[in-house]
């Protein structure tokens, strides 16, 4: 926290994902709630999010370049007009399904800007011998907003409303924003220069040509796969099989952050080198029997042991993955490698939850056996397909 401008930095990062987890849990309990349509969630998680990853190589491109901390407020701003007029246009009962749709999927445009503008500014802040220290807070900030945000969206969702909690997340967007005006953006003698849209060419080249991220790729995005299911799936169970409330959906998330934030403080302290693929490997393996306990779930207590055991497998594997993606991604090329990584490992989140509402109008079962199934192909990945050493500098 000594390291100028990164108190500032994680602390515009940590508002931006509480916002971000409002969002997440109080727009999926928005539509459930007002359309009652497992199959317009899964629409709405989809373009929420697959835009954004489309046209991730252009921000990563924009990213290498001065100023990221000002792309960072420009998607955070965008963010919270985003949410703020779908609760208004819902308020006025003006919001058809099409509409919502639109308004989620230009929105989501520009969210690699503060995904990987934000984590971009890491390594490039923190000296290297404090990285796993660094990833550590960030893994931890990330699941510390999710033990914030889902329960504050499930909570506000069941209390007042969808409407007001999308305005909710919309002011913390806003406070993120303003955190993050004038933050410290230091030079650096790797800056990528010329045409935009050939340095995003570049960038996806880049990513395609080294062995880990091409490796991180393939475990991520199939693992994701699976989590996209659950966060349909989950909600469904909680409110139809198990008859609860909205804030019990968000509570149960929220049991999911709170053991992810002790396991990535703990794990952060602890050296990974030579060993982040085998601590992988150990995360998706608990997440997999953790997954395989929800379609015998009877009881909201069996679902949060489900939950926390899942966010305690997280923090290590977290750590795991961002220590090793910075070790393994020249300076250089940072803000490309990162949007675009970034895009491609969540690429499955989207393409499961557009999955979901057909597989749940099927079975609520059948959902989350295939969630687990996913699981199960992507623990092939780490040791199969990730280097154990540092390759070659890869070729621009």
């Amino acid at each position: 926290m000594r390291v100028p401008g990164f108190a500032r930095l994680y602390a515009g990062l940590l508002l931006g994902r509480v916002g971000g987890n409002t969002v997440a849990i109080a727009l999926i309990l928005f539509v459930l709630t007002r359309y009652h349509s497992p199959q317009l969630a899964g629409a709405t998680a989809f373009f929420a999010i697959l835009p954004g990853i489309l046209v991730s190589p252009l921000a990563g491109a924009l990213l290498d370049r001065r100023g990221r901390a000002r792309f960072v407020v420009l998607d955070y701003l965008i963010a919270a007009f985003a949410v703020g007029l779908i609760a208004a246009l819902s308020a006025l009962h003006t919001l058809p399904p099409a509409a919502l749709l639109a308004i989620v999927g230009l929105s989501s445009l520009t969210n690699p800007l503060s995904s990987a503008g934000a984590r971009s500014l890491f390594p490039i802040l923190v000296p290297q011998r404090l990285w796993e220290r660094a990833n550590g807070l960030d893994s931890s900030g990330h699941v510390f907003a999710t033990l914030i945000g889902a329960p504050l969206g499930g909570a506000l969702v069941g209390w007042l409303g969808g409407e007001w909690a999308l305005a909710a997340a919309g002011v913390i967007f806003l406070a993120a924003a303003v955190v993050m005006l004038g933050l410290p953006d230091p030079s650096t003698a790797t800056e990528a220069h010329g045409p935009v849209v050939r340095n995003a060419w570049l960038g996806l080249r880049y990513v395609v040509r080294n062995p880990t991220l091409r490796g991180l790729a393939l475990t991520l995005s199939t693992l994701n796969l699976g989590w996209g299911i659950l966060e349909i799936a989950i909600p469904v169970l909680v409110l139809n099989r198990l008859h609860h409330g909205p804030a019990t959906v968000g509570l149960l998330w929220g049991g999911l952050g709170a053991a992810g934030l002790v396991s990535a403080l703990l794990a952060g302290r602890v050296p990974t080198l030579g060993r982040e693929r085998q601590i992988m490997l150990g995360g998706i393996v608990v997440n997999v029997l953790a997954m395989a306990t929800l379609p015998f779930a009877n009881s909201v207590v069996a679902v949060a042991i489900a939950m926390i055991v899942i966010g305690a497998a997280n923090g290590p594997f977290d750590i795991s993955l961002f220590t090793l993606r910075q070790r393994r991604t020249d300076p250089a090329w940072f803000g490309r490698a990162f949007a675009v990584s970034m895009s491609i490992n969540f690429v499955g989140t989207p393409i499961g939850s557009a999955l979901a509402g057909p597989l749940i109008a099927q079975s609520l079962d059948v959902a989350l056996w295939v969630a687990v199934a996913f699981g199960l192909v992507a623990a092939i990945f780490p040791m199969l397909t990730i280097p154990a050493r540092d390759a070659a500098r890869v070729p621009a």
